[in-house]
């Protein structure tokens, strides 16, 4: 949705904060000391994901900690992503609302380039139990004609005030929300009607889960011109044929089921240039996003005709 392409060096891909514990009470040097293994994994930048820090609800002091360390530790603040913070849940919602806000003047006085926000909600006591979360149901959103459009004003008004202080916002994409497919997410878009709003087309979210779910390419080919940033993953998917049943885990991107290469040479087509943030769940994911980031530079440069030295940093 830019005018400008980065080059496969250039492109911002940076590293969500999900591995790492809540941290948000947390002293700077603690803060300082998770960051550092980031930047050692070879990353530049991070995504400020709130679910290990709520940088909207950082006062003016912890907000400069944040900063001072981010700098020592040489990681731009590229994006905040705003999770289960749905501003149309119908408990929490104005909350929420006010949440979102707070979060887009405290990105953008890190310095960000974009706030992600999504209709999901928190995770349910089952969720919670369950070894993968996404194996049990959430949360639905009501699709009633009133529901979509306080969605439409109050997701519009966070684009108004994103773009009134330099920052696009990105809508992300998750199962059983008013962003829960492809064509869903496009006419929620299309009826928002704000340049500075586009989608988070994060369809590992959709593609993991235990139900019949959108081809992913065709998903990506629908998502992505009106996109302003990407959360990317993978999982193994398998479906036996004599029950139905499916059974996914997380993988790595390379090894995934979701063929990247494809998505990425489309991205490149219809002239997605935002940034890509790897994610990762269980086991030591800061290691598999370090692998992610690798892949996704090698792929950025064979479908570019560039090229990325070293290996791929």
């Amino acid at each position: 949705m830019s005018a400008h392409r980065p080059s496969p060096e250039s492109w911002p891909v940076v590293a969500a904060m999900l591995p790492f514990p809540e941290s948000h009470d947390s002293p700077a040097p603690v803060w300082r000391g998770q960051l550092a293994e980031v930047a050692a994994e070879g990353f530049s930048g991070v995504d400020l994901t709130d679910s290990w820090l709520r940088v909207g609800d950082l006062d003016s002091a912890r907000l400069a900690e944040l900063s001072g360390v981010l700098d020592d530790a040489a990681l731009r603040p590229e994006a905040v992503s705003a999770i289960r913070r749905s501003v149309i849940d119908p408990e929490t919602g104005a909350e929420n609302l006010a949440y979102s806000h707070r979060t887009i003047d405290a990105a953008a006085e890190l310095g960000c380039s974009v706030v992600s926000v999504g209709l999901h909600r928190p995770l349910t006591a089952a969720q919670r139990a369950a070894l993968w979360f996404w194996t049990v149901d959430g949360p639905r959103d009501d699709d009633t004609a009133e529901t979509w459009e306080l969605a439409v004003g109050r997701l519009r008004e966070l684009g108004e005030h994103a773009a009134s202080v330099g920052l696009a916002l990105s809508l992300e994409m998750y199962e059983d929300t008013l962003l829960g497919s492809s064509h869903s997410a496009v006419r929620l878009l299309e009826d928002i009607d704000h340049p500075a709003v586009g989608l988070n087309p994060d369809l590992g979210n959709l593609y993991r889960l235990h139900r019949e779910v959108e081809p992913f390419l065709e998903a990506a080919a629908r998502c992505l011109p009106v996109s302003n940033y990407w959360h990317v993953k993978s999982y193994f998917r398998s479906t036996d044929p004599l029950t139905g049943g499916t059974h996914t885990v997380p993988a790595p991107m390379y090894a995934g089921s979701m063929n990247y290469r494809a998505a990425f040479r489309t991205a490149v087509e219809v002239g997605f240039t935002g940034p890509v943030c790897v994610e990762h769940y269980g086991g030591d994911g800061l290691a598999v996003m370090a692998e992610n980031h690798r892949y996704v530079r090698r792929l950025l440069a064979a479908v570019t005709g560039g090229r990325v030295s070293g290996h791929g940093r």
